[in-house]
């Protein structure tokens, strides 16, 4: 995004993926707006627990202008985008599949959904102001790992036919 960015200015920005929710009243398919997300694993470990970002006593206006948590500032008007559920997610480098660890990341955050992208996507939007919506598609629930439960054939469907409708309904 950076370098696209450095040479080409843009109204809106779409960031479209399929997530894995932690959230069991979605279905799979369901297809959400992310508008907070959070680098869960930017923090530091002591002895006994694990510290989030906010918690590392760092100088405010580092943590106010970190990535390690973000909002979309800049929404996109879209009628399509109204009828969505909002909801918040997580940003990951490792998916979640073993239960003590999804047991600590949901006692710390409480998230929704997790993906691996969404947080630097809204953090880059609200920097270069431009108006943004992250979208995603539920293919999987958040557990041991199990393709054979997965539905990204579903997800994807959903979240092209949703895409279609935003899109039509900016353009």
């Amino acid at each position: 995004m950076g370098k696209i960015l450095c040479s080409n200015k843009y109204d809106i920005a779409i960031n479209l993926g399929i997530a894995g929710s932690f959230n069991k009243s979605l279905k799979l398919g369901d297809v959400v707006n992310v508008e907070s997300d959070i680098i869960s694993e930017l923090g530091a470990e002591n002895e006994k627990s694990f510290l989030k970002f906010n918690e590392l006593k760092l100088s405010k206006s580092i943590v106010d202008k970190s990535i390690w948590s973000c909002k979309n500032k800049n929404k996109i008007s879209n009628s399509a985008l109204l009828e969505l559920p909002k909801l918040t997610g997580i940003t990951v480098n490792t998916v979640h599949a073993n239960k003590t660890s999804i047991n600590k990341i949901i006692e710390l955050f409480n998230p929704d959904i997790e993906t691996m992208e969404g947080a630097p996507f809204l953090h880059i939007c609200n920097a270069e102001k431009i108006k943004c919506a992250q979208i995603r598609s539920i293919s999987n629930y958040v557990g041991p790992r199990n393709l054979d439960n997965w539905e990204i054939e579903l997800a994807i469907k959903n979240l092209n036919d949703v895409a279609i409708k935003i899109l039509s309904t900016i353009c």
